[in-house]
C-alpha cells in the first residue's frame, strides 16, 4: 500500500447508537386509522445468520392510500394520526417487529394503480448504499396487476409477499429479508 492510500473499510456498525430512537418501530397512534398489522421477520445474510446490525426503515401510505409528502397530490384523505414512516434495528438474531396499519392502494407514475404496499429500505455493516425493496400482502386482488411487481420474474415473486403464519393471528404478517444466496429477496436499482 502506497503511502497515499486509505486502508478500505465497512460501513458501521453505528445504526443502533446513532439512528434508532425507542419508539420509531410504531408508526401508529391509537387515533391512526386503518386495520393494524404487526410485521415480524430477520434479516439473513447468505448463509441464513441474522444480520445482528442492520437498520430497516419503512416508508408507506396511509389507509386511503395517500402518503404523508407534500409531492403526493392525490384526492386522498390525510391521516394527521398517522405519517407512515418508521426505523428499527435488528437484534442479535437479527429480529426487526414493526406496528403498523394495512396501507391502501396508492397511484404511482402514470397514474397507475399499485397494490397496497410498504417501501422499505435496508442499511448494514458493509453495504456501501441501501438496498431496497417491497412488502406485498398475501392475497391482495392488485397484486395480479401492480406495475412493480409485475417487473419480478414470477418464480421470485414470493420474497416480496409476506405471509400469515398463524391462521388465528391473520394481523401478524412474516417477512423475512435473505441479502443473498438463495432465496434472495428482489431488491430494486433505485
Amino acid at each position: 500500500m502506497s503511502p497515499l492510500q486509505t486502508p478500505s473499510q465497512t460501513v458501521g456498525p453505528f445504526f443502533k447508537p446513532a439512528l434508532i430512537r425507542s419508539g420509531n418501530e410504531s408508526l401508529v397512534t391509537s387515533n391512526s386509522r386503518g386495520e393494524r398489522i404487526t410485521i415480524e421477520g430477520r434479516i439473513l445474510d447468505g448463509d441464513a445468520a441474522g444480520i445482528s446490525d442492520a437498520m430497516i426503515e419503512l416508508w408507506q401510505a396511509n389507509a386511503d392510500g395517500r402518503y404523508d409528502h407534500p409531492d403526493d397530490l392525490q384526492e386522498k384523505l390525510i391521516d394527521p394520526e398517522f405519517h407512515g414512516f418508521g426505523r428499527a434495528a435488528t437484534d442479535e438474531l437479527g429480529r426487526f417487529r414493526f406496528h403498523t396499519i394495512k396501507p391502501g392502494s396508492a397511484t404511482g407514475p402514470g397514474n397507475l394503480l399499485h397494490a397496497p404496499h410498504i417501501n422499505v429500505s435496508i442499511f448494514a455493516r458493509g453495504l456501501l448504499k441501501r438496498l431496497v425493496t417491497r412488502i406485498y400482502f398475501p392475497g391482495e386482488q392488485l397484486n395480479a396487476t401492480d406495475p412493480v411487481l409485475n417487473t419480478v420474474a414470477p418464480g421470485r415473486r414470493s420474497t416480496l409477499i409476506a405471509r400469515i403464519e398463524n391462521a388465528d393471528q391473520p394481523g401478524i404478517l412474516r417477512f423475512d429479508i435473505v441479502l443473498q444466496g438463495e432465496n434472495e429477496t428482489v431488491f430494486f436499482d433505485v
